[in-house]
């Protein structure tokens, strides 16, 4: 299963019944503000950091900093073993690529 991600509700279409690795609700949730909060300072940020107002930048909200985001997997919101090119954790890699879901991926052998 390949998931086409809106950035609007990355993880609206999955429970937690069957994936023993999803993540809590309310984790991902609170992922969600933060990644919102982002984007919602990220011009003000661009242009105190430009005129270098360091005091500025500190009254900014502490979630407005994008080091604040934690990268999470897209289809289950697993928190580890996050790969970046793809967008989802190893677990989720090692099945969809198994199932010959993930185009250019195949497994090695030598």
């Amino acid at each position: 299963m390949i998931l086409f991600v809106t950035q609007k509700n990355v993880y609206s279409n999955f429970s937690m019944k069957g994936d023993p690795f999803m993540a809590k609700k309310s984790k991902i949730e609170k992922e969600m503000k933060i990644e919102a909060t982002v984007a919602k300072y990220a011009s003000v940020r661009a242009e105190l950091k430009a005129n270098h107002d360091y005091a500025g930048l500190q009254k900014l909200p502490r979630n407005a900093s994008p080091v604040r985001i934690h990268h999470r997997d897209r289809l289950d919101g697993r928190p580890h073993a996050y790969m970046r090119k793809f967008g989802i954790s190893r677990i989720k890699f090692r099945d969809l690529a198994h199932k010959g879901q993930i185009p250019g991926v195949r497994k090695a052998s030598w």
